[in-house]
């Protein structure tokens, strides 16, 4: 029991994954992105997913034993910006098991949250059963969500790798994740497992660890000196023996910044068809109305994509504009998103002056139309499409029926699953 103690003290210590700032429980304004610097971090492994409604949960990395942490259910913001590879992404695209690093604010309306609504100071308060403090925080309502590769990427750091322990082709390795350019002499060594199932990335090539021990950069068994070499890590959790409960994982290496470009690559273009397909959310600020249904809107366009989708929108271009829930499907009709979507031309596309805060592209469209819809009002969720993208039928689990103010249709019950 003492060495848990201070295994347990020694993680609290440890968590990047966790801020336990005393300021006062943010909650964001309807309209407004929040200031990143306003949420609260935490960290911890991706259990659940449910895709269509961008929620899911993830078991919080706190100062107890992991294994006994229930799932703690999270929700996208709909301007939250999700990180993968390095890369924007969505959540169908995590594995499951992947090591998240989260900032989150209280629910910006409780009365309508996907997810549980907890006390504000939930976070503090001990889940007892050995489980400690901070693993069911009530910043549940996430604006940046992002694995390690990409933590570390816009952080500016990277795991120095200083020894492995190897036997039987999996071990140990011993690292510390710094700073780029050059330690800060606060970071901590961590122990992290391996095994013939992790993927180590090279350029283009994409090696196991039974590749590295036949050229000679791992031994065949025992410990090698590392020396600092720094790399990206993919990093899960597994169930680990001898008494450890929170010792992490690499699924990934990649050793260059050639092989973790080709990551982002990739998933850069798998994001893009995705959201091609199922149109760019944005919210609208502004309506002016005109006779017989006409009206202008001005719509500030989400961040976190790439920059290629947003170069789609153009000034005198053709573009659709269709009513979401926050959880950002369709709404208005079984048909596809076209089939009730306010349709006309792209007026102007304006760069606002000022850094966007995260959630935010910085862009607004002024946009006209001769048949304004019910869901497109000053403050609710939207999504645009280009008219270059091509014009498709979404899952029936993607979209709302007329009565999208019903729960249970924003959150199908079992009924949804068909009778034998």
């Amino acid at each position: 029991m003492r060495q848990f103690i201070v295994l347990g003290s020694l993680f609290l210590l440890l968590a990047v994954c966790a801020s336990r700032a005393d300021d006062e429980p943010f909650r964001p304004e309807p309209g407004k992105f929040p200031p990143l610097e306003k949420a609260y971090a935490y960290r911890g492994e991706l259990v659940f997913v449910d895709h269509a409604n961008r929620r899911g949960s993830i078991r919080v990395q706190g100062s107890g034993m992991f294994f006994r942490n229930d799932p703690h259910p999270f929700a996208m913001l709909p301007y939250g910006v999700i990180h993968y590879h390095g890369a924007p992404a969505d959540l169908r695209d995590i594995p499951l098991g992947t090591v998240l690093h989260v900032r989150a604010f209280l629910p910006p309306d409780p009365n309508i949250s996907a997810v549980p609504v907890l006390p504000v100071d939930n976070k503090n308060r001990d889940a007892n059963h050995n489980r400690g403090a901070g693993i069911a925080p009530a910043e549940n309502h996430v604006i940046l969500l992002e694995d390690e590769p990409s933590y570390c990427r816009r952080e500016g750091r990277v795991w120095r790798l200083k020894e492995v322990d190897l036997r039987n082709n999996e071990g140990m390795i011993i690292a510390s994740c710094e700073p780029r350019q050059g330690g800060d002499g606060k970071a901590v060594e961590e122990k992290l497992t391996f095994d013939a199932a992790t993927r180590i990335w090279r350029g283009r090539e994409c090696l196991s660890v039974e590749d590295l021990i036949s050229e000679g950069t791992l031994p065949a068994g025992g410990k090698k000196s590392l020396d600092g070499q720094g790399v990206l890590l993919g990093i899960t959790w597994r169930p680990t023996p001898d008494g450890i409960f929170t010792r992490f994982h690499i699924s990934d290496i990649w050793l260059d910044d050639v092989s973790m470009g080709r990551a982002a690559h990739n998933q850069t273009e798998r994001h893009r068809a995705f959201i091609r397909s199922r149109w760019m959310g944005a919210w609208i600020d502004a309506v002016e109305y005109g006779r017989f249904g006409r009206a202008t809107v001005t719509a500030t366009l989400f961040g976190g994509m790439d920059a290629s989708l947003y170069a789609d929108f153009k000034k005198g271009t053709p573009a659709m504009i269709n009513a979401v829930a926050n959880t950002l499907k369709h709404t208005h009709g079984a048909y596809g998103p076209g089939h009730m979507a306010s349709r006309g031309s792209i007026l102007e596309v304006v760069k606002l002056p000022e850094e966007p805060p995260m959630g935010s592209s910085g862009l607004q469209i002024r946009f006209e139309t001769d048949l304004i819809i019910e869901g497109i009002r000053p403050g609710r969720v939207v999504r645009v499409r280009s008219n270059d993208w091509p014009l498709v039928q979404v899952p029936r689990e993607e979209y709302l029926n007329d009565d999208s103010s019903s729960l249970e249709e924003r959150f199908p019950t079992p009924a949804i699953f068909p009778k034998y």
